[in-house]
């Protein structure tokens, strides 16, 4: 069985650029639960490459994606999460930059695996579950 995701922004950009496999394992997921779920954070990721590009039929598509998508808000519990993060990170001296903290937490909050292909960073957030549909 496939798990419920959350889509990092590299992850969703892969889909949005029609990456091949990310293609495919998006193609699955749609199969089974119908929409995408990503961050407040990734939203504002890409929406702000694409505005900075003036790239005004990519922002209309990610229009129509967003609206048939579930974008998850920042919320009380994310945020205490994101900061719990943080201070595990910051005191390992691991850190990672803040995007990508709040969308972990969101992905832990909600108890989803997250989708990315940054598994550098991704990796030293503790309980984080991952998958990358970018590699074979």
């Amino acid at each position: 069985m496939i798990p419920q995701a959350l889509l990092d922004t590299d992850a969703l950009s892969a889909i949005m650029r029609k990456h091949p496999l990310a293609m495919a394992r998006a193609q699955t997921y749609l199969s089974i639960y119908r929409c995408f779920t990503f961050s407040i954070i990734t939203r504002y990721e890409i929406l702000r490459g694409l505005k900075a590009k003036s790239a005004i039929a990519q922002l209309a598509a990610f229009d129509r994606l967003c609206a048939t998508s579930q974008v998850l808000p920042l919320t009380e519990e994310i945020v205490v999460r994101a900061a719990e993060i943080y201070a595990n990170l910051y005191q390992r001296g691991a850190l990672i930059n803040d995007a990508d903290i709040l969308i972990a937490a969101s992905a832990l909050v909600h108890g989803l695996v997250l989708i990315t292909n940054n598994e550098e960073h991704f990796r030293r957030v503790n309980g984080l579950r991952r998958e990358n549909w970018l590699q074979v």
